[in-house]
């Protein structure tokens, strides 16, 4: 409490184990005679921790207790001194009553209440006096005991300020909290005791024992062993029952989520086969459409010869005479325009082909030196040679793009002009003479559909300087055709048919062929001119074939021996382009994989099924056991027809040997353990 006029505080407190009085027994403070600078004296608080004499601390769970003062009914109040304590004032009256008379030795204490308002008389001069009201603020809540001490001449005992004080209330963050005792488990400490025998107490002569609290005991019904034994096995069954229910529950739940799940993976799988399938013919139609490969021209030929031999077959079948004839001379001439028209996509799709590979030619010719570390990262290394690839990459982009203004083109040709320089001979001379009448025919602002020749000669030269290695180190190792003559007659063939000497690499050689007959080129001709053959789809299954082939790591070779004629023919005669188990004839979805995964793959080794097929075939460890009989003959029958026909080449006759002994060491080890 304070008394804004006066600048005092007056502290009370109540339930905090010491009462406080007034004053004086009448409610008002009785002064003394002191300087007036100092402060007014104060009613005594129970939380003052000094006296002039020593102190005994207490701890809090003493209780508290009433001063002496307070104790024996005396009230003092007058004026101290700064630097004096509540502590060294003196009681000025006493009162005695019976009990302090009786209990000299120990102190009585008193109920008391305090009022809500006391009335308090303060000296303010020397002979003048003023009495203050001073209003008593009663707490709200029981302040706790938190210790104090106990002056051990007196026995009067002081409490902490902080049981007479207001408690700091905490800032409320928003956030509910909880003390440690609601979040950890309360711990207690029981006696335990073994059970003592005991006797009961009974009514007899001369003792009676109340019978209010006995209760009355009945037997029930009597039951054998076999009765209670039928009631727990009875109990037993009723459990088994629900349980077996439960499970069977459970076990009905799982099969029906089990289904879900595989008639959801089974559509999922169907739906993604045929948006599969829709992408593969329409990136056919696309390369029909817009052929710009090898493969894509070949399927187009393809097509045209199946579209004649419908055409023929129908006219064969529904005309004769002189309008059968007249109708094959038109299919004739139809067939005509239509090969020249694919003529004519050929002819542009080999100039932007060559564009490409000339473009990555280039690009081979500035990548920088890779090798792979021990931590598998890739270490890239530019040499003086890749700078140089680089620098001629970028000027021939320069040169080749059109449809920049006249300076850029001037600054490009003059680029060129002083990097071709830096060698002086008859090529070089040629490309400067060039590049100055380009310039100079620019200046006399020609037309750039008049310069398109000379460009063109431009770009021609500038690339034959770049494929020489005195002027493009880099390209010495990427060209086909040695500089060194002597080298081209050991490993060049000379083809019949185009009149052509070749590398090795340009003669595809059959497994079954004892020369080396005519080059790709000249068999691509006249397959175009003929049969008109598609072999993309037999391409694909030997390449997959080969890469199976390889994750083995056993060291296959036959596999690389065969060539796409050999595998046309192992497809077509002795499996009938259909696959073992399923009949599936679409080429796409099928594969050749091993029959005995043990071995490795061989013409008389193999089985050609669907990729979903040949995962499980795969997977199989006895091939007895789950193939049936006349299965397994007739896929041995298919291995004996491809003996026959791979054992005329002789290349292949010595794996023939090797694995007819493999097999003969197999059924022996077979017998012996019989």
């Amino acid at each position: 409490m304070e008394d804004a006029s006066d600048g005092f505080e007056v502290a009370t407190s109540e339930g905090s184990g010491a009462e406080q009085s007034p004053a004086s027994s009448q409610g008002k403070a009785v002064g003394e005679a002191g300087d007036p600078a100092e402060k007014p004296l104060l009613p005594e608080p129970a939380g003052t921790a000094q006296s002039e004499e020593g102190w005994d601390q207490q701890s809090p769970s003493q209780n508290s207790v009433l001063p002496d003062n307070i104790a024996n009914g005396t009230e003092t109040a007058s004026m101290i001194e700064d630097n004096e304590t509540l502590g060294k004032t003196n009681s000025d009256e006493t009162v005695q009553s019976e009990n302090q008379e009786r209990f000299p030795g120990e102190v009585i204490q008193k109920d008391y209440h305090m009022p809500d308002v006391i009335t308090v008389r303060i000296q303010t001069g020397s002979n003048s006096f003023q009495e203050v009201a001073v209003k008593v603020e009663r707490p709200t809540y029981n302040k706790p005991f938190l210790g104090g001490f106990r002056n051990m001449s007196t026995g009067v005992e002081f409490h902490n300020a902080g049981s007479q004080t207001k408690p700091k209330k905490r800032p409320d963050k928003g956030i509910q909290l909880f003390c440690r005792e609601t979040q950890t488990v309360v711990e207690k400490n029981t006696q335990q005791q073994t059970r003592n025998t005991t006797s009961t107490q009974m009514t007899k002569i001369g003792l009676y024992v109340s019978n209010m609290t006995d209760k009355l005991i009945t037997p029930g019904k009597y039951f054998t062993a076999e009765e209670y034994h039928k009631r727990r096995l009875e109990a037993v069954i009723v459990l088994q029952k629900y349980f077996r229910r439960w499970h069977a529950v459970n076990l009905v739940q799982n099969l029906k989520e089990q289904k879900r799940s595989r008639l959801a993976r089974e559509a999922q799988e169907e739906l993604q086969k045929k948006r599969e399938k829709e992408e593969k013919l329409r990136r056919e139609y696309e390369k029909k459409l817009n052929p710009k490969t090898k493969e894509d021209f070949e399927l187009l030929y393809h097509d045209l010869e199946l579209w004649m031999q419908e055409e023929t077959e129908r006219i064969n079948r529904t005309l004769t005479g002189a309008k059968r004839k007249a109708a094959l001379c038109a299919l004739l001439e139809e067939e005509t325009q239509l090969i020249a028209c694919i003529g004519m996509h050929k002819l542009n799709a080999n100039v932007e082909n060559q564009q490409k590979a000339i473009l990555h030619f280039l690009v081979k010719c500035a990548q920088p030196r890779r090798w792979k570390a021990f931590d598998g990262k890739i270490t890239e290394m530019d040499t003086q040679n890749s700078l140089r690839g680089k620098e001629l990459l970028e000027i021939y982009r320069s040169i080749n793009t059109r449809g920049i203004p006249k300076d850029e083109r001037t600054s490009v040709l003059l680029t060129l002009k002083w990097t071709v320089k830096e060698h002086e001979c008859k090529l070089t001379q040629e490309i400067v003479a060039l590049i100055d009448r380009e310039i100079d025919l620019m200046s006399r602002e020609v037309k750039e559909c008049n310069l398109e020749g000379l460009r063109k000669r431009i770009c021609t030269l500038f690339l034959q300087y770049i494929k020489i290695p005195e002027f493009n180190p880099q390209v010495a190792g990427l060209i086909k055709v040695p500089q060194d003559p002597l080298k081209l007659y050991k490993n060049v063939y000379f083809c019949h048919s185009c009149e052509k000497y070749l590398a090795p690499t340009e003669f595809p050689i059959p497994a079954n062929s004892h020369t080396i007959g005519r080059c790709r080129s000249c068999y691509q001709l006249d397959n175009e001119a003929r049969q008109r053959e598609a072999y993309f789809k037999y391409r694909l299954i030997l390449e997959n074939l080969r890469k199976s082939e390889v994750d083995y790591q056993d060291d296959s070779k036959i596999v690389f021996l065969v060539q796409l004629p050999d595998m046309q023919y192992l497809i077509e005669n002795i499996w009938n382009c259909q696959s073992a188990l399923s009949a599936c004839s679409d080429l796409y979805d099928l594969v050749m994989v091993r029959w005995d995964k043990q071995h490795e793959w061989s013409p008389w080794n193999t089985i050609l099924l669907t990729k979903e097929e040949a995962d499980a075939h795969l997977k199989l460890c006895n091939l007895q056991k789950t193939y049936e009989a006349p299965f397994i003959y007739r896929i041995e029958q298919k291995h004996i027809r491809a003996k026959n026909y791979f054992a005329q080449i002789p290349v292949m006759s010595s794996f023939l040997h090797r694995s007819s002994n493999q097999s003969n060491a197999n059924s022996c080890k077979k017998n012996i353990v019989l």
